[in-house]
């Protein structure tokens, strides 16, 4: 079990404090990240969901109806959680809370979650990643945006579909969630790409692991780090309560051994950087934020260990 561990976590960990370290050291410009973004969530990551996706059987894609259904649940839940939470003993504004919310509910499966599943359960566990990052995209992240939205404009018109469909454009025309539809087309229709294209997008996708692992780090490295009680608690909420909760929904659904195995690490991932990068547009970032991303990361070593060996024992 210890060298399944160190073969799946060290890699990642890796290339995170590469990129942190790149970052602190002014190797890499850690304020300016946003070709790199660019890159990695519009090109590089796309290309290898498309991938996983389209050369998947149509048969095991319909297994994957209950997992988007688990994560959707868990990823709405923690982030009310979240968001009330922060208004309530924080005292923060929408804005804040909804970055606060996105930053915990949303794990980063786009740069741990594609590396450590393929690690521990091979290949075949990427479908259920593209599901993930498909599934935050076209929920939690919309809304967000939303919010961040409707209090830049001062709110008017409140919440109705005016403030609502903008924000949900914009998720859904993002390559990381039209590629793994696209993905989803191919396998339904039989379709097969030409020898050539399968190879070029694998050379882009490829490039997907290390440098969303080197775009994480990097954006940490910017953040500021303070230990408060309330970052405690979010990181309880992140590294231990969504987890649990995944894992709950999963078993209450009847889902398989595999897929709860799935659904349930993903969900133990750390906090997304989504949040931190969506508030800095809109000139919110507050630091519970920043706080609770940094610590998840450092929480993340052991208590993704702990739940891949409880996993592991499953069945």
């Amino acid at each position: 079990m210890t060298t399944v561990l160190a073969n799946a976590l060290v890699p990642i960990f890796a290339g995170l404090l590469l990129g942190y370290l790149a970052g602190m050291w002014r190797v890499m410009d850690n304020q300016n990240v946003q070709s790199l973004i660019t890159f990695v969530m519009s090109f590089a990551i796309p290309c290898s969901l498309f991938l996983a996706v389209a050369t998947t059987p149509l048969r095991d894609l319909r297994l994957q109806v209950t997992p988007a259904l688990v994560l959707a649940i868990v990823y709405i839940v923690l982030y009310a959680i979240s968001f009330f939470w922060v208004r309530a003993q924080h005292q923060m504004n929408a804005s804040d809370s909804a970055v606060v919310a996105l930053t915990l509910g949303f794990p980063n499966s786009a740069a741990v979650g594609l590396p450590l599943l393929s690690s521990v359960f091979g290949p075949r566990a990427t479908v259920t990643v593209a599901v993930s990052l498909a599934i935050g995209a076209i929920t939690v992240s919309p809304l967000t945006l939303m919010i961040l939205e409707a209090a830049r404009g001062g709110t008017r018109g409140g919440f109705g579909w005016n403030s609502l469909l903008p924000p949900l454009w914009h998720s859904i025309k993002k390559p990381i969630v039209w590629a793994p539809v696209l993905g989803l087309v191919f396998s339904c229709t039989g379709l097969i790409l030409p020898g050539f294209a399968t190879r070029s997008l694998a050379v882009l996708g490829s490039a997907a692991d290390g440098a969303a692992l080197v775009l994480t780090g990097l954006v940490v490295s910017a953040q500021m780090f303070q230990i408060r009680g309330g970052t405690l608690f979010a990181v309880l909420l992140k590294n231990a309560v969504q987890p649990a909760m995944a894992f709950a929904v999963a078993w209450s659904m009847g889902l398989p051994i595999e897929q709860l195995r799935y659904v349930t690490l993903i969900s133990a991932m750390p906090c997304g950087f989504f949040g931190v990068v969506f508030g800095k547009h809109f000139s919110s970032s507050p630091q519970l934020a920043s706080s609770s991303l940094i610590a998840s990361y450092v929480v993340g070593i052991p208590t993704l260990a702990a739940w891949i060996a409880v996993i592991g024992h499953l069945g």
